[in-house]
């Protein structure tokens, strides 16, 4: 169908449709069934049969099939089943272990999912996208990515950026009329938006022509499936580590073997035993435990109202060392309040808090009738008047569609009795002339029923104050002379310095004919009516949050739209503000370079009346600086600054599709305490990752050391084959994936943020791999070694020993790795996960070794209770001997 060629009439019958009411919840599920859901098809997933057979490609494992097949041949077929079910079983963990990542990682994707405004029921509601049906009437504004291929019907000022189908970097000005063309080009169909093209300006509503695969960027949805998994930093880092302990292990197992050849050991089971360790020592899980960690983490993230949608945002959240915060809505509770009237020299109070729609006007403590005083009907009808925002009652409790600004006047309007309906049926909206950052004002060109016209302007105090030529003064308008500009501004310092954002409305009277077609003619030559002072009061758990970041190293860095006044109260409250810190406002930015700005930013604490541009300046000088910076954002022009950022952070409420782009973090609450807790996570899943490394490669280092000693002092194998993939199988699984998931430590935010190009062994991890690991086999040899001299008859009984002293101390040693201090340090029942890995790792010890069908499996021999405590001493031994020499250095 040739959309664009239709009249917005003919789309409307041809749809079946209303413009005015939209679709029913019926209608929608019949041509939900009929076209789907408006989602591009997703290139084909590998089948669970092929992710599970890609667990066995790994070299060591092929080698280790090769030699069960051998052992098979030559007879030895207990040993081959044995070694099989261990390949089978861990290449189940490894498959479980990559599908649970998946599905975190797609469910990740769900719920980053963009959201559109839709009329449904005659009442418009926010869904995600994917829910969109043909026919729907959708609304969309600055910021607002189309979430499918829409047939425009209604616009103000509205541009569309379609780059990514046309190619065209300019923003396209978008009509309803009709094209009566044929054959004309995507770039060419003004009056039609498509889908994940993103609005630049202005507004709009149309009705949804094509979903999913239907679409202009369905035809091109192959380009779409280009996008590769990422790979963090830190991966990288762990596959090139991965690739120095493969080299590693092999030339200390190739060493075990060969001196075991030489001193007489058969050369099959040396083979095998080779093949075993050096399949035990590769910690060929690492990646797949890293992604699990990653994305178990980024689960508990998003219950804590933050979704992370750039995995390498995990890491570098542990490294930041300056948040640069919104104020409004993310420090505070985005339900602005008018509180403050004021008007041609008067002041007025009003009451009431939040969205409720009751409050009394006062002055000077005395009730007012705001509809005997012209001057405060005025501003508030005007403010009204001026106004996108809706108020309605949902859950019992008053809500704003629109700005929390716009909802806040609306508000105040409202407890005078000035109602929206109210206004609409006495004055007919012409023109409007949308919020613009950059202009910081908005304007509409309205009609009464005497055929009056007006140009309605709301928007910053000292902006419109420039573009005013007179004033409303005692019901007066007078030419608005320094005097009177003064008062202005004396009225405007005063509400800002008790933390109120103030708003400014004027007016211009128009001739009938007089027209009026872009901003700049309708604002200027203004009559400045007066302002509104609201307060949007802090969040009470911000000034905590701002402390636990201080206490973290990390600098909080307010930046705001408001005035410098307000700014500073708002900060000092919070204890963001020291008292040598410093304000800059967004003039004084301007006029600096990004060298001179450099200079300062470490003593800058509060950036206000800064526009979205200088946040750019500020992500660049703070970076300059050496700083990790966290920015946030919401609207369009904000994208830059959070795609430059190190971290960007988007609104998850108020924030447009453009800024959750451009992010690595989207907040769900749009609070700052969540940034907070984000940190808080981000660093606990570093140090999660960096235990089990620590943890998997001292339980390698022993389990290599022990055979290589044993060889070097020509004892017989401490352990078969079949007990080392055994080892591997109970003590490195469970365990180590529950070490993932352990708690943060009490001082984790009281740490010094962490450097970017800090080693995967800083902060001394590689001598506590080694050193642990030295011990761990040191006392499994000495275990093997005393009941060996023992009863030298009786090998399978001290290599059981061995076997049960190496898996105890590598359990005892996983209660270690909680902590760089000591296994003392931190409460062991705390990681219930972890408790339970390692009473299950212990059962499955014991089941091996007091289950007598299994112990000619295994090798194994039931243990004597005496002996008991040898291997619970010796295994303790490692942990608690560290734990001891690192006690007695801190009391000296």
């Amino acid at each position: 169908m040739k959309w664009y060629r239709m009249g917005k009439e003919d789309v409307e019958n041809t749809l079946s449709t209303d413009l005015e009411t939209g679709l029913s919840d019926k209608a929608v599920k019949e041509r939900q069934k009929q076209y789907g859901f408006n989602e591009l098809k997703e290139a084909d997933r590998p089948s669970a049969l092929l992710v599970f057979l890609e667990q066995f490609k790994d070299f060591m494992v092929v080698v280790l099939l090769a030699a069960t097949l051998i052992s098979g041949l030559l007879g030895e077929y207990i040993d081959a089943i044995a070694i099989i079910a261990i390949v089978l079983i861990n290449g189940f963990l490894g498959f479980f272990q990559e599908r649970k990542a998946e599905k975190s990682l797609h469910a990740l994707k769900e719920l980053s999912a963009p959201q559109v405004n839709v009329l449904r029921n005659n009442e418009w509601v926010k869904i995600p996208s994917k829910e969109l049906v043909v026919g729907d009437v959708i609304k969309f504004s600055s910021g607002d990515r189309i979430g499918a291929d829409v047939r425009v019907t209604e616009v103000k000022s509205l541009e569309i950026e379609e780059s990514a189908l046309t190619g065209e970097s300019l923003p396209v000005t978008k009509e309803i009329q009709p094209i009566n063309e044929d054959n004309t080009s995507l770039g060419d169909q003004t009056n039609m938006a498509f889908m994940g093209t993103m609005v630049t300006r202005g507004s709009g509503i149309g009705v949804v022509v094509g979903t999913g695969m239907d679409t202009a960027m369905g035809q091109i949805a192959d380009l779409l499936q280009s996008a590769e998994t990422m790979i963090t930093p830190l991966q990288r880092k762990l596959e090139q580590l991965g690739k120095i302990l493969i080299v590693v292990a092999l030339l200390l197992t190739l060493l075990v073997v060969v001196i075991g050849v030489i001193q007489g050991h058969d050369i099959y089971n040396m083979f095998l035993a080779g093949v075993s360790l050096a399949v035990a020592a590769i910690p060929e899980g690492l990646p797949a435990i890293v992604t699990v960690a990653l994305s178990l983490g980024v689960q508990r993230m998003i219950r804590k109202k933050s979704i992370v949608r750039k995995l390498p945002a995990v890491e570098t959240l542990g490294c930041a060392s300056v948040i640069c915060s919104d104020k409004t809505g993310t420090m505070t509770q985005n339900k602005m309040t008018v509180t403050h009237l004021w008007s041609g020299g008067e002041t007025w109070n009003v009451s009431g808090t939040g969205y409720e729609p009751q409050g009394n006007f006062y002055k000077n403590d005395e009730t007012v009738d705001p509809g005997k005083v012209k001057s405060l009907q005025q501003l508030l009808t005007f403010g009204a008047l001026c106004n996108n925002s809706e108020l309605f009652l949902k859950d019992k409790e008053y809500t704003i569609n629109g700005d929390p600004t716009e909802g806040a006047i609306l508000v105040a309007s409202i407890k005078a009795g000035i109602g929206k309906e109210q206004l609409l049926s006495q004055f007919t909206i012409e023109n409007e002339f949308p919020f613009d950052s950059a202009r910081k004002m908005m304007s509409v060109v309205v009609r009464d029923k005497a055929g009056k016209r007006y140009v309605i302007t709301k928007g910053a105090p000292d902006v419109l104050l420039n573009n005013s030529e007179s004033i409303l003064w005692q019901n007066r308008q007078q030419y608005l002379n320094g005097q009177y500009k003064q008062d202005v501004q004396k009225a405007i310092e005063q509400l800002a310095s008790q933390a109120l954002r103030t708003i400014a409305v004027a007016f211009k009277p128009l001739a009938e004919n007089q027209p009026i077609s872009s901003e700049l003619e309708a604002e200027r030559d203004l009559t400045f009516i007066g302002l509104q002072g609201m307060i949007d009061p802090p969040r009470p758990e911000v000034k905590q949050a701002v402390k636990e970041c201080k206490d973290a190293g990390i600098k909080t860095v307010m930046i705001t739209g408001d005035h410098l006044i307000t700014a500073k109260a708002i900060a000092t409250q919070l204890g963001i503000l020291p008292r040598s810190g410093k304000v800059l406002d967004g003039a004084a930015l301007s006029a600096m370079s990004v060298e001179e700005l450099e200079d300062i930013v470490d003593d800058v604490y509060v950036f206000a009346r800064v526009s979205p541009e200088h946040k750019l300046k500020i992500v660049k000088a703070f970076q300059k600086k050496g700083h990790i910076v966290a920015m946030t954002g919401d609207g369009v022009n904000d994208a830059p600054a959070i795609k430059a950022s190190d971290i960007g952070i988007a609104m998850g409420i108020t924030g447009t599709d453009v800024a959750k782009e451009a992010s690595s973090l989207v907040l769900l609450d749009d609070n700052f305490a969540t940034i907070k807790s984000a940190i808080k996570e981000g660093r606990n899943i570093y140090e999660n990752i960096r235990k089990f490394i620590r943890y998997l490669l001292a339980s390698n280092v022993g389990e290599i050391l022990v055979m290589l000693f044993a060889m070097l002092l020509g004892l017989p194998l401490p352990l078969v084959p079949i007990q080392i993939l055994w080892v591997n199988l109970v003590t490195d699984g469970l365990p180590a994936m529950a070490l993932g998931l352990d708690q943060a430590e009490d001082d984790v935010m009281k740490r010094k943020p962490r450097s970017p190009r800090e080693g995967v062994f800083a902060r001394g991890l590689g001598w506590k791999v080694i050193s642990r690991g030295f011990l761990i086999g040191i006392a499994t040899l000495i275990a093997f070694m005393i009941v060996y001299n023992r009863d030298p008859n009786n090998l399978g009984y001290a290599q059981t020993i061995a076997f049960s002293t190496l898996v105890l101390a590598q359990l005892i040693h996983v209660f270690d790795c909680r902590s760089d201090k000591s296994v003392f340090h931190r409460n062991p029942f705390q990681n219930k996960y972890l408790v339970w890995a390692v009473i299950s790792s212990i059962l499955l010890m014991l089941v091996v070794i007091y289950y007598q069908p299994l112990q000619p499996i295994f090798h194994t021999q039931a243990i004597a209770l005496r002996d008991w405590l040898l291997i619970i001493g010796l295994s303790a031994l490692p942990t608690f001997l560290l734990a001891g020499s690192l006690l007695s250095r801190k009391e000296k």
